[in-house]
């Protein structure tokens, strides 16, 4: 169904060159701009698959969002021994600066990118939650529709779940929680990695693409400087990071924050998408506890299956860690885009036996996993059909009630035999197509 695509696959990337659908990384201390390759070979999910994809993403987000609402008030969850005191406390994510702060309808992350693989078992598994500033949606928007252009018979024929509302749902998402006012994109500028999906997004949304310089804070409440006047702003998608979004509250030598935003935050007059210190949540330490927070907070069991994992906090896990740690995948959970992830059974002795002092050493620092023997997806490269391990990153929304976008970024290795799929590791991306029969 997807054969006529393939003949497009250049054409495709050629446009997505010209629109600059592109991200950046900072390596060496220089800014490295490069295109981000599309497949025009789609992942194919039917329509139980995704129901149940479905049902387990809404669940999982769901619990996440009461655990954060949680563990920066009443702390139920650690007072009742499910969650360590210190392992939460201790995360890098959790920031002491929003305690006692609910944000507008109780929603932490209104936008959640949850990173999942379809095992060879057929079982779908999360790898990841992305609650800070998840990206990635509008690269398959904006690949779908250049699709469309070039093979409108290929869409007129395949039962497909339209994925071009995406826009309408995130300003849904939004409207819910805004404090009255205008909505404005927050960027750091041109060289941020995301500088295209911010402004992209921007102008499906409806909303203005700010830099800092142009919000002030008065009387706690934030305003936009227009061209002509000052407009009350009543909602902020950020697209900065947490510590560097407010020098009078995290870092004082940040120029891309805006002063005093969080006093406004707090005193209720303003929304930030997502929410200031869902890091708390999205750590790779506190994902080993998202099965148990489904159980305690929604009473129920978790439909999506993490990877096995095991904790070095714990004796147990920690012995088991360094007997096997040449089979296992090791994270550092202070990193992020691919970085501080090894296969054990990828290194030298030497090097394997320096991560396990590493692990003795700051026991919480580190994660342990069984490696999942995730599917391969078929990947149109230099000329030929090729099988590439790839994975996908859903979109969770959640204002008024948590919905799933029918749709998501698959990314996919491009190199033979690698399992590293992340954009800045040099991977590509497909678009993800959602029967509707």
């Amino acid at each position: 169904m997807y054969t006529r695509l393939v003949g497009y696959t250049d054409k495709i990337n050629q446009q997505l060159a010209r629109y600059g659908v592109k991200f950046g990384i900072y390596k060496g201390g220089e800014f490295d701009e490069r295109l981000f390759p599309f497949d025009a070979v789609p992942r194919i999910i039917t329509l139980s698959n995704w129901e149940f994809l479905e049902r387990g993403l809404i669940q999982r987000v769901d619990a996440l969002n009461a655990y954060l609402r949680d563990i920066y008030n009443e702390a139920n969850i650690i007072k009742d021994g499910i969650v360590p005191k210190h392992f939460a406390y201790a995360s890098s994510g959790y920031l002491p600066q929003c305690e006692q702060i609910v944000p507008p309808q109780g929603v932490y992350s209104h936008i959640s990118g949850i990173d999942l693989v379809e095992g060879k078992d057929d079982q779908w598994y999360v790898l990841e939650d992305n609650l800070r500033i998840p990206s990635g949606a509008s690269y398959p928007l904006i690949a779908r529709n250049l699709c469309r252009k070039c093979d409108a018979e290929t869409f007129r024929k395949v039962p497909l779940i339209d994925n071009r509302d995406y826009g309408d749902q995130l300003r849904e998402v939004i409207d819910a929680v805004s404090c009255g006012g205008i909505t404005v994109v927050l960027t750091p500028g041109r060289f941020n990695s995301a500088f295209f999906e911010h402004s992209y997004l921007a102008e499906r949304i409806g909303a203005v693409l700010a830099e800092p310089s142009e919000l002030y804070v008065e009387d706690e409440t934030l305003y936009y400087r227009d061209a002509t006047r000052n407009v009350k702003v009543g909602a902020v998608y950020r697209r900065i990071s947490d510590e560097y979004l407010d020098p009078l509250c995290f870092l004082p030598e940040s120029l891309i924050g805006v002063p005093n935003l969080m006093g406004a935050y707090r005193a209720g007059n303003v929304a930030i998408i997502n929410a200031p210190g869902n890091g708390a949540a999205d750590d790779k330490g506190i994902y080993y506890f998202v099965p148990q927070m489904i159980k305690y907070y929604l009473g129920e069991e978790p439909l999506l299956k993490n990877a096995p994992t095991y904790l070095p906090y714990y004796d147990d896990d920690r012995t088991y860690v360094l007997e096997h740690a040449h089979e296992l995948v090791i994270k550092d959970v202070a990193e992020a885009g691919g970085y501080g992830v090894v296969f054990g059974s990828d290194l030298s002795p030497e090097r394997l036996e320096e991560i396990k002092q590493q692990i003795v050493a700051e026991p919480r620092r580190f994660i342990a996993q069984e490696v999942i023997d995730f599917k391969c997806l078929p990947t149109w490269i230099d000329g030929e059909l090729v099988p590439r391990k790839a994975d996908l990153r859903a979109f969770v929304l959640s204002g008024k009630r948590t919905s799933v976008w029918p749709s998501g970024l698959t990314r996919y290795a491009r190199e033979a035999g690698s399992s590293v799929v992340n954009s800045s590791q040099g991977g590509g991306f497909k678009d993800t197509w959602v029967l509707s029969l």
